[in-house]
């Protein structure tokens, strides 16, 4: 995509701005000041007097204080715990302090989070769902999927969250399981270069949201070989409701979101993980969960569109500047 804006619907109803970041903020101070500047041109262009600012990307914090709109804040995943910099960190979390003081609204994902953001103030806890018909349709085993015995993971590969270590450990212990890691690729360089070690890892690299449920459904076993961390205790996972409604068996470390799901799918500790995703293959496919308590992306719109109507019902803060 070239930055600048872009309609998705035919009645103009849905746009889409990518911003140009010309240069990182180590050498441009004013950097993220200008991404900024370039939302409220987008609005002004697009001719929204007085929007809802739905806030996640930290980094537009100032926005709030800059234009005076309403504003949800919507956290879904606690950066303040990742492992950054410390110096990455002060400046994040002066962002969501800005954040939590200055937004009408707060949403959190998480049970954590709720306890974390909401011991400063009033949060609304919304969770994550599944468009269940969407993964339960029946999908052709996509063609860039080996046809050995595979063992896939979907989601973004991050430092943060995935164990490379366990994923390189599985991959010795069992050379003729393919290991198939779907997702955008943010690791490091040496993460990278560890995964590469092994002949039977192939890192596939972002897939349309339309083509995921193909490779969870032809996929031998899910793995969600994830850290424990206290950063991944403040996630509410996608791919937890998403594993859910398949029939593939899944294969995950004890973290929030697969913990509470043990006996539905099978968690396993780091020592233990090996074994189980062995037995898993052994056991073949789940019956999934036809009726199962799984919460529906429209139930959680709902939930959520309620929350951006109280937020636009409240009166504008007074700008800092004229937008």
């Amino acid at each position: 995509m070239r930055p600048g804006i872009r309609s998705l619907r035919d009645d103009g109803r849905l746009n889409v701005l990518r911003p140009l970041k010309a240069l990182p903020r180590r050498f441009d101070s004013l950097a993220d000041r200008r991404l900024q500047s370039r939302v409220i041109g987008a609005a002004r262009r697009l001719k929204l007097t007085r929007p809802t600012l739905w806030l996640n990307d930290i980094n537009y914090a100032p926005l709030i204080r800059r234009t005076g709109w309403p504003t949800v804040y919507d956290v879904t995943d606690d950066w303040l715990l990742a492992p950054l910099p410390h110096r990455e960190i002060d400046r994040l979390r002066a962002l969501d302090a800005i954040a939590l003081a200055n937004a009408d609204e707060v949403v959190v994902c998480s049970p954590a989070l709720a306890a974390s953001r909401g011991a400063l103030r009033d949060v609304t806890l919304v969770p994550n769902g599944v468009d269940t018909e969407h993964f339960r349709q029946p999908r052709p085993r996509p063609s860039d999927l080996p046809v050995a015995q595979t063992a896939v993971y979907v989601g973004t590969l991050h430092d943060a969250r995935l164990d490379v270590g366990l994923v390189v450990e599985l991959a010795h212990a069992l050379p003729e399981l393919s290991i198939v890691l779907v997702g955008p690729n943010a690791l490091s360089g040496a993460s990278r270069r560890t995964l590469l070690t092994a002949a039977n890892i192939t890192m596939l690299g972002a897939r349309p949201y339309a083509d995921v449920p193909g490779y969870l459904q032809n996929a031998d076993v899910v793995l969600v070989p994830h850290r424990v961390t206290p950063f991944t205790e403040s996630l509410d996972p996608i791919k937890a409701y998403e594993c859910l409604v398949v029939a593939t068996p899944t294969v995950a470390t004890p973290v929030a979101g697969f913990r509470e799901l043990a006996g539905r799918v099978s968690v396993a500790s780091r020592e233990s993980f090996i074994g189980a995703v062995q037995a898993a293959l052994a056991a073949g496919p789940r019956r999934p969960e036809e009726a199962s308590p799984v919460a529906r992306w429209d139930e959680r719109t709902a939930i959520f569109g309620q929350v951006l109507a109280r937020a636009a019902a409240r009166g504008t803060q007074s700008p800092e500047e004229t937008p």
